[in-house]
């Protein structure tokens, strides 16, 4: 098995180190991701005897990332997030909202954050505000709220055309062509009982 190799993060890497840190890795996670998604370089034996002067310029790095994720922070605590999703008894969802939608919906506003920068607790079920976490560069944290709407639902028919008991209502004109009907009926009424006499 190959020896661990060191390497100088030049990014945060959660769970392995802050930028400007030297650390131990396995050599294919350094060579296959980390160095390649700019987030770590080789520490060399010329780069550790380098390593304090890229510490300074890291941190320099690090203090400009810190104020621009802040600055990043600010404008995401400003948007509000609005889901719908379909609603079955007792106003909860069938199926929930996941990181990955609310990763979604950031994105449509401008705002591009990895799913697994959203830290929720389990997925969402229930409508309503949500207060959703967020994790940006350089250990700041955001916070973005979400509103979860019931999906308006066609209805396939219109109820005003029936009564309580599921009847079709009488219309404006049927009650008048109904009216007209009874004049009638009187009115031939009428014209036999004179007759009559």
């Amino acid at each position: 098995m190959a020896a661990n190799v060191q390497i100088i993060l030049a990014r945060d890497v959660p769970n392995l180190g802050r930028i400007g840190e030297l650390v131990s890795v396995r050599p294919g996670y350094a060579r296959n991701y980390l160095v390649p998604q700019g987030l770590a370089f080789p520490a060399s034996k010329k780069r550790v005897a380098e390593f304090e002067h890229q510490r300074r310029v890291i941190e320099h790095k690090r203090r400009s990332l810190r104020s621009a994720s802040e600055a990043r922070a600010q404008e995401i605590a400003k948007v509000q997030l609005t889901l719908t999703a379909k609603v079955g008894e007792q106003d909860k969802l069938f199926g929930s909202i996941t990181n990955r939608d609310i990763s979604d919906a950031l994105k449509t506003e401008g705002f591009d954050v990895h799913h697994k920068d959203i830290k929720l607790e389990a997925p969402l079920k229930t409508l309503g505000l949500h207060t959703i976490n967020l994790r940006l560069e350089a250990d700041v944290t955001a916070q973005v709220k979400l509103v979860i709407a019931a999906e308006e639902v066609p209805e396939e028919e219109n109820d005003d055309d029936f009564d309580d008991e599921g009847y079709e209502a009488a219309g404006e004109d049927d009650g008048e062509a109904a009216a007209e009907g009874d004049d009638a009926a009187e009115g031939e009424a009428a014209a036999e009982e004179a007759a009559a006499e």
